[in-house]
C-alpha cells in the first residue's frame, strides 16, 4: 500500500474513534442504554437531566430519561412548570398491554388521586392508545404548552392529550411522592 494511502486511512480510523469517543462525551448511558444529552422539542433544545431505571420485582423493565430546559432537581417544580419536557422510556423488557395500563393507573392514583378522578376521559384515552410492548422499544411523553401531552411508541404519535394539567399527572407518575420506585425518580432528577 502506497504510504499516503497508509496515512489517509489510519487518518480515518483516528478520526472514527474521536468522532465515537465525542459521542459518548455528549450521551448518557445507564445499564447499556444510551440517550442523546440533548432533545429537540418544539424548536427548543432540552437537556438530558438524568437517568433512572425502572424495576419491577428486581427485573429491569425500562431506562427513562428526562429531559428539561435546565437543569433541576426540584421535583415539584418540574412537575408544575408549563414548559416543553420530555420523558424517554427505551424498554430493557417486554410488557402486554394490561401490564402497561396497570402500571399507568397505579402511577396516576398513588401519585395525584384528586387529578386522576378528574381526568379520567384523558387517562381513558391514553391507556386506549397504549399497547404491548416489547425489548428494544421505546416509548416517549412529551409536553409542550398550548399542545399538551404527546405519547409517541416507536417514533409513532399514538395520542395527544390537551392541557397542562393532564401533562403535570404524566409527570406525577415518576416524579410524584410514589415512583415506581425511588431509585427511578432520584435518577431522573440527576441525584
Amino acid at each position: 500500500m502506497h504510504p499516503s494511502r497508509r496515512i489517509a486511512r489510519t487518518s480515518i480510523v483516528v478520526l472514527t474513534f474521536a468522532l465515537a469517543a465525542v459521542f459518548q462525551l455528549h450521551a448518557g448511558t445507564l445499564a447499556g442504554v444510551t440517550l442523546p444529552d440533548t432533545a429537540q422539542v418544539a424548536g427548543k433544545a432540552l437537556v438530558l437531566n438524568g437517568m433512572g431505571i425502572r424495576t419491577k420485582y428486581m427485573v429491569k423493565v425500562y431506562i427513562a430519561g428526562l429531559y428539561l430546559e435546565q437543569k433541576s432537581s426540584d421535583a415539584a417544580g418540574i412537575i408544575k412548570a408549563d414548559a416543553p419536557k420530555q420523558i424517554v422510556m427505551k424498554f430493557v423488557h417486554g410488557a402486554s398491554k394490561s401490564q402497561m395500563s396497570d402500571a399507568f393507573e397505579e402511577g396516576f392514583n398513588s401519585n395525584s388521586p384528586d387529578a386522576a378522578k378528574t381526568l379520567k376521559p384523558d387517562i381513558d384515552r391514553l391507556l386506549g392508545a397504549l399497547q404491548p410492548i416489547n425489548s428494544g422499544d421505546q416509548m416517549v411523553f412529551t409536553y409542550v404548552p398550548g399542545t399538551g401531552t404527546t405519547m409517541t411508541i416507536n417514533g409513532q404519535d399514538k395520542v395527544t392529550i390537551a392541557g397542562p394539567a393532564f401533562g403535570q399527572l404524566m409527570m406525577s407518575v415518576w416524579l410524584g411522592p410514589k415512583p415506581p420506585n425511588a431509585d427511578l425518580k432520584k435518577g431522573l432528577l440527576g441525584q
